[in-house]
């Protein structure tokens, strides 16, 4: 699969907790990093995301702020 987002970053699944209509996936991508990511059910469903998978993080943003 390409995608044209550049912000595409390697980790696995570690956490899938769903909701009423969306979930929470968590993705760690090493060093102690961990991406949260909030997508429908039917989307978890789709992919068939289980703790322990292999998953890509795509962030595709018109802006990325930065602050200290």
């Amino acid at each position: 699969m390409k995608l044209s987002a550049r912000n595409q970053i390697k980790g696995k699944v570690a956490g899938v907790q769903k909701g009423q209509t969306t979930g929470h996936v968590r993705i760690d991508i090493g060093n102690g990093v961990v991406i949260t990511s909030s997508i429908t059910n039917e989307a978890i469903d789709d992919l068939a995301l289980q703790v322990g998978d292999d998953a890509i993080v795509v962030i595709k943003a018109s802006d990325v702020m930065v602050a200290k």
